[in-house]
C-alpha cells in the first residue's frame, strides 16, 4: 500500500477557500497513492478558536464537495482531515445555534463519503475546543483493499483505551490527523510509536505546518509499523510524506508475537 501524508502548513492571512483549493491541488498530485492523508481542521487551524464558529459548515458543506471530488480525479482512498462541523439544531438542519463537532470525513476513489468521524477527546482544559466543541461518542473504522483503518484525531492519539476500542473492531492501520504544537513534539512521536508497539498495528499520524493562531506547529508527520520502527518522518515544514507499507505484516507480527491474546483488563466485566 502506498500512503501520502499532505504535510499542508495553515498560516494566517490565506484564505480558506483559498486552502481548500490549494489542498485539493495537492490530493490529485498522489494519483499514484492508494491512501492519501490531510491533517485536522486544515481549513482554519486548529488553534483558531474564534474561526470555529464562523467558518463552520455542515457535513456536506463546502469542504465535502472539493474533496469528494479530489479524491474521485486522483481515484484515490481520501482521508480529508477534519473541519468544524456545524451539525444539525433541534429543528432538524444545520444552524447557527447547531452543535459544532471537529469532524474527519474519509472518501473512497469514486469520491463517496464512507465515513465521518468526530472526535471524542476534546483538548483544552476547560477552554478552546474543550468547551467550543462538542464531544462525538463513537468509534470509527474503514474497511479498505488490504485493511481496516482505525480513525482518530490528534488529542485522540493521548488516550490508548480508543485505540484499543479501534483494533477490537478490527483496526490494522490507525491513521491520526492532527495539529500538534511545535512545544510538545517529543510527545507525537512518542505517542504515535506507543500506539502503534501496544496494538500492533500501522500508525500513519499526518499534523500541520506553519503556525496556528501564533502557535507554532510540530510538523513532523510520521508512519510507524507494528514494531515500532519509524517507516517515515517529515521536516518541519510543508511536504508531503509518501510511503509504502505492507498492511500483511499486522497480522504477520501479531502471530509472531501474540500479546493482544494476553490481554486480562477491559475485555469483560470484573469478577465480584
Amino acid at each position: 500500500m502506498r500512503a501520502s501524508l499532505i504535510q499542508i502548513a495553515v498560516d494566517e492571512g490565506e484564505s480558506v477557500a483559498s486552502r481548500r483549493r490549494r489542498a485539493a491541488a495537492l490530493v490529485r498530485e498522489q494519483a499514484g497513492s492508494d491512501l492519501v492523508v490531510l491533517p485536522e481542521l486544515w481549513t482554519t487551524g486548529a488553534f483558531a478558536y474564534e474561526e470555529f464558529g464562523t467558518e463552520a459548515e455542515p457535513l456536506e458543506g463546502p469542504t465535502f464537495e472539493v474533496m469528494a471530488k479530489a479524491a474521485s480525479d486522483a481515484g484515490v482512498w481520501l482521508h480529508a482531515g477534519s473541519i468544524p462541523e456545524r451539525a444539525a439544531s433541534g429543528g432538524g438542519s444545520a444552524a447557527a445555534d447547531g452543535p459544532l463537532y471537529n469532524t474527519s470525513l474519509v472518501f473512497s476513489p469514486s469520491g463517496d463519503l464512507v465515513a465521518a468521524y468526530r472526535k471524542i477527546h476534546r483538548f483544552g482544559f476547560d477552554k478552546g475546543e474543550a468547551v467550543l466543541m462538542s464531544a462525538g461518542q463513537d468509534a470509527v473504522t474503514v474497511p479498505l483493499p488490504g485493511t481496516t483503518l482505525g480513525v482518530a484525531t490528534c488529542y485522540d492519539l493521548r488516550f490508548p483505551e480508543l485505540f484499543r476500542t479501534l483494533v477490537d473492531a478490527g483496526a490494522e492501520t490507525l491513521v491520526i490527523p492532527a495539529g500538534w504544537p511545535e512545544r510538545r513534539r517529543a510527545h507525537w512521536t512518542l505517542l504515535a510509536r506507543a500506539r502503534a508497539v501496544e496494538n500492533q498495528a500501522f500508525v500513519l499520524a499526518c499534523g500541520t505546518a506553519g503556525t496556528h493562531a501564533g502557535v507554532p506547529q510540530a510538523g513532523h508527520s510520521i508512519v510507524v509499523d507494528p514494531w515500532g520502527e519509524v517507516l517515515a518522518e517529515a521536516g518541519a515544514g510543508e511536504e508531503v510524506l509518501t510511503v509504502e507499507f505492507d498492511p500483511a505484516k499486522v497480522a504477520v507480527t501479531r502471530e509472531q508475537f501474540p500479546a493482544l491474546k494476553d490481554r486480562v483488563l477491559g475485555l469483560e466485566p470484573p469478577r465480584r
